[in-house]
């Protein structure tokens, strides 16, 4: 989500450490599985919304901020407010759940049907298809998730409580303007607690600087349109020093007998960084395909080791996250090489890797199997599913810290194998009987019900093979019920 404000670049870095979110971002408090909700109330909102309509800055939108002012205010966005998951998970966490094997299929697939206007972006822009396709798939999984909060709303409440009134009440109205103009309708302008919306999510002060027209409509639709909303993130790339024909960087191996220290923007010469024994991961010798790039160790010495050039800044300028910049510069680099594999030469330091957003789901499944109500199966993990693996952890007497990682999940996987077994099987015989149900009612005059009850009988006792996975389900019901009493 880029936050620009010109005319300086202090004053953009200056913003961008106040606030860095995605649109991945789910609303919750570091210090606590439980969120806080803020004590605020809709009166405080009316009396503070009457003081801003009478500010000067209001004037140019006083008719369109009339019109779509809100009577309530969203305290889930206060909630959000304090909470940047990049700052606060482990970048193994951060980028398992961004750059995992569906999110590169699914950018291959798009490189290939965007494939026109992605190359008419790139020659126009210099900005490499890839890497705009990297920032898509990570700001809104390629336009799928655009976010469902009403973005006038949540900059209302934001110009009203918490800590950053003055920021958010330029982004408000900023928001508003671009309500006047006609280049989003109200019912569109849906995006993230902070205000971000569009297919690349860009905050509205960003949008009235950068936005394009790339389509010929005479509007700038984020929302709706491909086109618009990639070349604005490439015409935002090329505005934050992004640097043609250039990669952003590489992995490479450093040296045993050596000491590094983390710091992107000491960049050097290549011819640096060669002399004292930084290679790439396989031993080459590191190419010269920049002048000048900087050491970015994420996780420390042991773990993986980056030398970042100037678009790898760009990519941070984008959200001030070095996590963040690595998740574009990843995706967008197996995307251009097709490449599934999303793990990286040189390994995490860490016993408990983060999870796929398919590993996810199936963490959500598995606790759901169990009998403890998670919800939506939807491979997030956010507050819900942090308490419920909690309350899984306290039960089965281990550390009760509601981490999602792949210790849980392995755990989770093996504890209800048999569940999963025999939940396949019962779909199947509900399949099947469904069928024979269909089948029989166009033959027979026999009662459907009769028919269900009838067939699902016969079916269990002929199907002999059925019979130890239904003996493992009950075996399965036994440990979960188990279970259910422990926790009461």
């Amino acid at each position: 989500m880029p936050l620009y404000t010109l005319p300086t670049i202090s004053r953009l870095s200056l913003a961008l450490s106040l606030l860095a979110v995605t649109s991945s971002t789910y609303a919750t408090n570091t210090n606590s599985i439980n969120p806080i909700r803020p004590a605020v109330d809709n009166q405080q909102l009316t009396a503070c919304l009457d003081n801003l309509a009478q500010k000067g800055v209001f004037a140019s939108v006083k008719d369109i901020f009339a019109r779509n002012r809100p009577t309530e205010v969203d305290p889930s966005v206060l909630e959000a407010l304090n909470y940047q998951p990049e700052f606060s998970k482990e970048p193994w966490d951060y980028l398992a759940s961004l750059v995992d094997k569906e999110r590169v299929v699914d950018g291959i697939a798009a490189s290939e049907h965007y494939a026109d206007v992605l190359a008419k972006i790139e020659a126009h822009y210099g900005v490499s298809r890839y890497d705009v396709l990297g920032v898509w798939g990570v700001e809104s999984d390629f336009g799928t998730t655009l976010g469902k909060k009403d973005v006038i709303n949540s900059l209302a409440t934001l110009s009203c409580f918490g800590h950053r009134q003055s920021y958010f009440r330029g982004e408000y109205v900023s928001a508003l303007k671009i309500l006047k103009q006609g280049d989003i309708t109200k019912s569109d302008f849906k995006g993230s607690w902070a205000g971000a919306f569009g297919q690349t999510q860009f905050m509205p002060s960003t949008f009235l600087q950068l936005a394009q027209d790339f389509d010929g409509d005479n509007r700038k639709d984020l929302v709706n349109s491909q086109a618009d909303a990639l070349a604005s993130t490439a015409n935002f790339l090329k505005s934050s020093g992004y640097q043609s024909n250039q990669p952003w960087g590489y992995e490479v191996r450093l040296p045993s007998d050596t000491n590094f220290s983390n710091n992107r923007k000491n960049k050097k010469l290549v011819s640096h960084w060669k002399n004292i024994g930084i290679t790439l991961p396989d031993g080459g010798a590191l190419p010269d395909t920049l002048s000048s790039v900087g050491l970015f160790l994420p996780a420390g010495k042991q773990g993986p080791a980056f030398l970042v050039g100037r678009n790898f800044d760009a990519f941070y300028a984008y959200n001030a996250s070095e996590n963040y910049a690595l998740a574009i510069a990843h995706l967008s680099q197996r995307i251009e090489q097709k490449n599934t594999d999303v793990n990286f030469a040189n390994a995490w330091p860490t016993d408990d890797l983060g999870l796929s957003r398919k590993e996810s789901r199936e963490v959500q499944e598995s606790l759901n199997l169990l009998g403890y109500n998670i919800g939506e199966v939807d491979g997030i993990i956010g507050d819900k599913t942090r308490q419920t693996i909690q309350k899984y952890q306290v039960d089965i007497g281990i550390k009760a810290d509601g981490k999602a990682g792949k210790k849980i999940y392995q755990r989770l996987m093996a504890s209800t194998s048999k569940l999963r077994e025999a939940a396949k099987v019962q779909a199947k015989i509900n399949a099947e009987t469904k069928t024979a149900v269909n089948s029989n009612s166009q033959s027979t005059t026999q009662k459907p019900s009769d028919t269900k009850s009838s067939y699902g009988l016969s079916n269990l006792l002929e199907n002999k093979t059925l019979l130890p996975i239904l003996i493992s389900l009950l075996v399965a019901l036994s440990v979960a019920i188990f279970i259910n009493r422990k926790r009461q």
